[in-house]
């Protein structure tokens, strides 16, 4: 099967969503490399895991037959693959880079040219889910590039995704990482609403989500996040900050191909409130803060 045949790889950023994942690399039998900007999580991450650390990205992609990536911004991508200490500066001939980062999808098809040029290819990957779904082995993965690639790709990637989807050319995953993007904006601000209403009208928000999660109504965001929002809890992984920069993502996209998106502004907006408010590392579910103000 395409993708047996990798025994070594690189793994970059061990966030809240990277460190599980390579996670999963390690214990399917792979011996995984891994950078991470802050030393002390890898050094942690090896502890538990096996394998070893690298001091820079170049230094995990020596060897290995894929690397992967899953780090915050389009500069921060920049910083981990591209330079003398780059990942791309360690990449072998005709080897996979796989980029699981939610980023521009103008980035994304200028690594993959870079990628090309140089010998070896590069996939957008960005992934849905949230921590759990990268803990539970269970992401949502959108994939973009060469399709001869993905499928080389695919099967090391099904270790921590239970779908894994080529959609296109280079850009296409990170394009089908703005829908999802654009369509949890919406719904989570119109969850909010909902439950404060509830909650305001003397409901017994319990009843209330066990009913309407049931109907039309119903979507992963109420089955998960409803009852944490109706009690203030916002502890989960996907920070405001993140989702921020995402939404400024899809707006800036927007912008060029000229889709309205007047929810997904006003939700940014909304988000940015939060920032103010020195809630930028609560989860994302947190606008719900705004209302019961």
């Amino acid at each position: 099967m395409p993708g047996e045949s990798i025994v070594k790889a690189g793994f970059i950023g061990l966030g809240v969503m990277g460190s599980p994942m390579a996670g999963h690399l390690a214990r399917s039998g792979l011996d995984v490399t891994v950078y991470n900007r802050t030393a002390s999580k890898a050094a942690v991450w090896v502890a538990r895991h096996g394998g070893r650390t690298a001091a820079t990205p170049r230094e995990a992609a020596l060897g290995a037959g894929m690397v992967f990536s899953c780090v915050g911004n389009d500069a921060d991508l920049r910083s981990v693959t591209l330079g003398p200490d780059g990942a791309f500066a360690g990449m072998g001939k005709g080897t996979v880079f796989v980029d699981h980062s939610t980023v521009s999808a103008d980035l994304a098809r200028e690594l993959y040219d870079t990628a090309r040029a140089a010998g070896f290819h590069f996939l957008d990957a960005p992934v849905s889910g949230g921590q759990s779904g990268a803990e539970d082995g269970r992401l949502s993965i959108m994939v973009g590039g060469d399709s001869d690639i993905f499928e080389r790709a695919r099967p090391v990637m099904e270790r921590y995704g239970r779908a894994v989807t080529h959609m296109g050319g280079p850009g296409s995953g990170q394009l089908t990482k703005m829908v999802n993007q654009i369509a949890i904006a919406g719904l989570v601000q119109a969850l909010s609403e909902a439950m404060n209403f509830a909650m305001r009208s003397g409901l017994d928000t319990a009843r209330v989500i066990e009913v309407v999660s049931k109907g039309a109504a119903g979507s992963w965001q109420m089955d998960n996040r409803a009852a944490t929002m109706v009690r203030g809890r916002y502890d989960f992984g996907f920070a405001v900050d993140w989702m921020r920069k995402d939404l400024q993502i899809c707006l800036d996209e927007a912008r060029r191909n000229g889709a309205a998106l007047p929810v997904t502004a006003i939700v940014e907006q909304f988000y940015g409130r939060l920032q103010e408010k020195g809630c930028g590392r609560l989860d994302s579910s947190s606008l719900m803060k705004l209302l019961s103000e």
